[in-house]
């Protein structure tokens, strides 16, 4: 064995028996040498740029290893291959594999399914098993495209027991690639606001919102109080400060709002102002998007100070 066999084999074995191109080159092996260990049955071409030992294992995670060794520079894993690597329940590790490129790059290559986007963000990626993949979060935003509710609600589930992420962070990676084009985000959050009507109480919004307002120092509201009707309905409102006029309802999750759901909306905003009541309202993309606003916002309304300790804490 070479100097340069030695150096190959060393990088090889990091990296489950398998090596790039351009490893063999910086480890002193050329093409032509290259060509002839494979003609001589000594190693496994696997892709135009991607080798491997003859003498190794061949698994479906070897497999997924070799084809990102492959591509090369920035690939992650993600989707169903993702998934089956975070061991979310119902997904395996089977071809083809699901990979995720810069938008600038085109490229092909046989069992693989590849997904592009303009912006990845070191917050949405990681490793597992030494494999770059997309986190849990953007794994489950990246699956929410194809995947049925059932199948999403499995994988949310599978990560939130197994601590591989939080509600908290779910809904503000939503926030942060929801305006980008992504298809899937409304089964998504219909998953997310099921999940929380079954569990009762708060829902994640009304949560974070009193979370802000108590980091900031801010009194605390009541929830859920009724304070007019409209159209023989009564006009229930999801925050009222007591002793004041103010009153807060927090806009959801929907992405789009019918007609007749603007004219009701209409109706209760007139209700609440008829009664004496001075309506606020916080979307969900300020509530996780901008904290710091929304808490500004209710501090002028309440007429009450805040300090600019108190508004950092709220970010």
């Amino acid at each position: 064995m070479t100097d340069a066999d030695r150096r190959l084999a060393a990088i090889a074995t990091g990296q489950l028996a398998g090596f790039s191109r351009r490893q063999a080159h910086d480890a002193g092996i050329s093409d032509r040498q290259l060509r002839r260990r494979v003609q001589s049955g000594v190693l496994i071409q696997t892709g135009p740029h991607s080798f491997r030992s003859a003498m190794a294992p061949v698994t479906p995670l070897v497999e997924l290893h070799d084809r990102l060794l492959d591509i090369g520079g920035e690939v992650w894993a993600t989707g169903p291959t993702a998934a089956a690597l975070y061991g979310f329940d119902g997904y395996t590790l089977r071809r083809p594999f699901h990979v995720l490129v810069p938008r600038e790059r085109h490229l092909s290559r046989r069992d693989i399914r590849l997904h592009r986007s303009d912006r990845i963000e070191l917050i949405d990626v990681g490793t597992v098993d030494d494999i770059a993949v997309t986190s849990p979060a953007r794994t489950i935003i990246e699956i929410a495209r194809v995947a049925g509710r059932e199948s999403l609600a499995r994988c949310l589930d599978s990560a939130l027991r197994d601590g591989l992420l939080s509600e908290d962070l779910m809904h503000r990676r939503i926030v942060a690639l929801r305006s980008r084009g992504r298809h899937g985000l409304p089964a998504l959050l219909d998953v997310l606001t099921r999940r929380e009507a079954a569990r009762g109480g708060h829902s994640w919004l009304e949560r974070e919102y009193l979370r802000l307002l108590e980091a900031a120092g801010l009194p605390r509201p009541e929830t859920q109080q009724v304070v007019a009707s409209a159209n023989g309905r009564l006009v229930r409102v999801d925050c009222r400060f007591p002793g004041t006029a103010v009153v807060v309802e927090l806009l959801g999750y929907t992405f789009h709002r019918t007609r007749a759901q603007m004219s009701a909306d209409a109706a209760r905003y007139n209700a609440m102002l008829a009664a004496g009541c001075l309506p606020y309202q916080f979307t969900y993309e300020q509530v996780a998007g901008s904290p710091d606003a929304v808490v500004a916002d209710t501090a002028r309304a309440l007429d009450l100070p805040l300090p600019p300790e108190a508004l950092r804490q709220s970010k």
